[in-house]
């Protein structure tokens, strides 16, 4: 036993005894005390709260050593132009190459093993914007209504979960929209198996992204692999509607014989992962502010039935025309959406360095980086400055629809709102995401009548979960009880 704590102390001595130390012209460093880890406890524990400190103490820039990576942390806004702008040796993609076949399980695509494959990937990404988003728009509002249909035969009053709800319809509905139908359509206990097991994976991934080998957290093996056999080849081939990105995907991954039929399986259900993790807690938000501002609530309401030439007081027809040219005009709720993302995303902006260099950030200060080192910012600390935001902690329904230049230190700002990164590393998604978003906020203020429990304490409502800080939207730490009931609706003539 001695002999064990000996080596395990001449361990620690010799990790910390090789600990880096700062060089001329770096940026202030934070190693922490215990080796490897770094301040990742502390980072993991409350990311803003930590960054913010070390802000105060430390300046706009510097290196902190988390979980076996060195990250240089920009936190001035004004300066993310500049890193933004060093595409050629601040590289984005050597991160995720790397932490995305690891957290997914399918094997890193490299030139040299899938030689082009990376480039056609990237380039079915434009199969989720343009026009190309109008038969995504049509196809989720189809699916979105038939769900309402399958799930709320009368018009009575229910109660529930709010985040459950919103979690139930966003993901069968995407999943519709995205991967089409299966012949033995997915309904009750098995959407509610594969909703399970989702949440159960998602709720680990924080950890597999930053490094966790999938042996180490207990059964989460098993549950990928469950997730990843639903999208095997075999059992694609029997889904109707499928979009039109999907299936440039899968073609493109026939391509290449050395992918498996399970590592193809993978990569589908990492574009699930991304399709839904971050659209579901943002959807959430929009419509819990919504809910608890009954005066934003009733002009977002007011603004669609406008767009959309409807009498709020006449029974709705069941398929009411929207599409994307409705929802592009309905300013309200646009900027309620983008102010619920602003309160509730906490993405880190990463750029791994290509060689060593000296970044120019301003006209005063320039930082040298180590090859390998990661450059962050975190945008979140930006969306809740009140130098930048009046009354930063409010939800403002019409925030955006009143200011459209933000300012700090007196100087405008060409980033102030980034809930889906930036430059490089902006989610190719985007556009598709806000439309889902868009499109179910406007159906439930369409087609149910809902409301917030009355009594809830406000130390027992829900607030963002810091732990999932660095991946996106930040899911509510608890669910909040609601009622909802189908509004009366008319069948089309």
């Amino acid at each position: 036993m001695l002999l064990l704590l000996a080596c395990v102390f001449l361990l620690a001595f010799l990790l910390v005894s090789r600990r880096r130390k700062r060089r001329p012209g770096e940026p202030p460093l934070i190693n922490g005390w215990i080796p490897f880890f770094g301040k990742a406890l502390e980072f993991r524990k409350d990311a803003r709260k930590f960054l913010e400190e070390q802000q105060r103490n430390l300046g706009d820039v510097f290196t902190v050593l988390i979980a076996g990576r060195h990250m240089t942390f920009v936190m001035n806004p004004l300066m993310y132009p500049n890193v933004i702008k060093h595409g050629r040796q601040l590289d984005f993609h050597e991160f995720t190459k790397k932490a995305a076949p690891a957290a997914f399980g399918y094997p890193p695509v490299t030139e040299s093993r899938f030689p082009g494959l990376d480039r056609q990937i990237h380039a079915t990404y434009r199969l989720l914007h343009g026009d190309n988003l109008a038969p995504l728009t049509r196809s989720m509002r189809a699916n979105l209504l038939a769900l309402v249909r399958r799930d709320h035969p009368d018009a009575a009053w229910r109660t529930g979960g709010l985040y459950h709800f919103c979690v139930r319809l966003i993901f069968e509905a995407t999943l519709a929209t995205v991967y089409g139908r299966p012949a033995d359509d997915l309904c009750g206990a098995k959407a509610e198996a594969l909703r399970a097991d989702f949440t159960l994976f998602d709720h680990v991934f924080p950890l597999l992204i930053g490094g966790v080998p999938a042996w180490v957290l207990g059964g989460v093996r098993s549950v990928r692999s469950r997730l990843i056999r639903y999208f095997l080849p075999q059992r694609m081939s029997d889904r109707a509607d499928v979009s039109s990105f999907v299936r440039r995907r899968a073609s493109l991954l026939e391509q290449h014989p050395p992918l498996t039929d399970v590592e193809k399986a993978a990569h589908h259900f990492a574009m699930l992962w991304a399709s839904v993790a971050n659209t579901t807690p943002a959807s959430f938000w929009a419509v819990y502010h919504l809910l608890r501002e009954p005066q934003a609530l009733d002009a977002v309401r007011r603004e669609i039935c406008q767009v959309l030439e409807l009498d709020p007081h006449q029974e709705l027809l069941v398929d009411v025309d929207l599409d994307m040219a409705h929802l592009d005009r309905m300013t309200l709720l646009d900027s309620a959406i983008h102010e619920s993302l602003r309160l509730s995303s906490a993405p880190i902006n990463i750029r791994v360095a290509k060689e060593d260099l000296n970044l120019q950030l301003d006209a005063a200060h320039s930082v040298a980086v180590r090859r390998g080192d990661v450059l962050a910012m975190y945008p979140q600390s930006m969306h809740m400055d009140a130098d930048i935001y009046e009354d930063p902690q409010t939800f403002r329904f019409d925030r955006y629809a009143r200011q459209t230049h933000f300012f700090k230190d007196g100087q405008k700002l060409h980033h102030y709102l980034m809930p889906f990164g930036s430059g490089a590393s902006m989610c190719p998604g985007r556009f598709f995401a806000v439309n889902e978003m868009k499109l179910f906020v406007c159906l439930l203020l369409l087609y149910f009548d809902l409301r917030l429990e009355a009594g809830v304490p406000e130390a027992a409502r829900p607030r963002p979960d810091t732990s999932r800080a660095g991946l996106g939207i930040l899911c509510p730490d608890r669910d909040v009880p609601f009622r909802y009931r189908l509004r009366p609706v008319a069948t089309a003539r």
